[in-house]
């Protein structure tokens, strides 16, 4: 796959709104909800363009949840956007029966997930959203790389009948994808390599090719899978590129418990089994910070990445 300038950075936050406001003109029956953070979640696009079908609810996050219910239940297509932290903590039991249980048409974006929220500290720094969501029957989830992608993010959510979370950064981030780029739920190679596996998603994607790049200067050939859909997760994909090395390396920006990582070893325990490291952050709760130190502190920057992978592949080789 090609991989466009790394150097250059968009953001996913106002990809997303733009997305949403073509489908508003697209389809009258795209609605969207906010809980007053219409600026930093940029639904404000599509409450200019259509203000008689953008509401918003006020600092009411579980009011937020269960009037996106009610307007599925009327034919609604409706989007509820609000930080990944309120967005799954504050509103699960919403969103597990007044959504998932009901199988209502509603999409979940939350945005600001993560470490790189920086400074607003732990209490607002989601590291188990994608936890939370992949164990509600029912949900799709999906956690994209860039703007681009999170922009297709957006449109299959539309196109598909049932209840979907997407997961996007506060943080720009770089271009990876193509013009043309089309999401679909596979594990999809990015870069590839005989050595280990790495499969990722989110914005880990950019830091991972990046790592990588630093790999294969020391002779270590990394084969790059980006995982956008953790749930439903591509098994047949996953075992194929896991097997392809032997081993596996999963990298994200969520608690390794429940996220990405579990589901790779969940699936690679039932049909593929082999050596795994998962890479993210270590049940801790993050911390006030910039972004680039809170990658660096939790290990989720290009080096720590890189020297994870590094020591990881040494070992194996020394135990063969």
């Amino acid at each position: 796959m090609l991989i466009e300038d790394l150097s250059t950075k968009k953001s996913m936050r106002e990809a997303f709104g733009r997305t949403l406001e073509e489908l508003g003109r697209a389809d009258e029956n795209v609605v969207v909800l906010d809980a007053d953070l219409s600026g930093s979640t940029q639904t404000k696009f599509f409450a200019k363009s259509f203000p008689e079908r953008f509401f918003d609810v006020g600092i009411a996050e579980q009011n937020l949840i269960s009037t996106a219910a009610g307007l599925s239940m009327e034919g609604k297509i409706p989007f509820a956007a609000t930080f990944a932290i309120f967005a799954t903590g504050r509103t699960y039991d919403q969103i597990r029966n007044g959504v998932c249980y009901q199988k209502a048409n509603v999409k979940i974006i939350g945005t600001h997930g993560g470490l790189t929220v920086g400074e607003d500290g732990a209490t607002h720094q989601s590291l188990e959203d994608v936890s939370l969501m992949r164990t509600i029957p029912g949900m799709t989830v999906i956690v994209p790389a860039d703007a681009r992608e999170c922009a297709e993010a957006v449109r299959y959510a539309y196109s598909f009948n049932g209840p979907v979370y997407i997961r996007i950064s506060r943080n720009s981030v770089p271009d990876i994808f193509p013009e043309g780029y089309k999401l679909t739920n596979n594990a999809s190679t990015i870069l590839d390599g005989e050595d280990i596996t790495l499969f990722t998603n989110g914005e880990m994607l950019a830091e991972c090719i990046k790592a990588a790049d630093i790999l294969k200067g020391k002779g270590i050939s990394v084969k790059v899978v980006n995982v956008p859909f953790v749930k439903p997760l591509d098994r047949e994909g996953i075992i194929k590129a896991a097997a392809d090395t032997g081993a596996v390396v999963t990298v994200e920006n969520h608690s390794v418990i429940g996220g990405l990582g579990s589901a790779v070893c969940e699936t690679l325990s039932e049909g593929h089994p082999l050596p795994v490291v998962r890479i993210g952050v270590q049940d801790k709760f993050g911390q006030s910070g910039t972004p680039e130190a809170l990658l660096k502190l939790y290990e989720l920057d290009t080096a720590s990445i890189a020297g994870r992978i590094e020591k990881f592949y040494d070992s194996i080789k020394s135990s063969n």
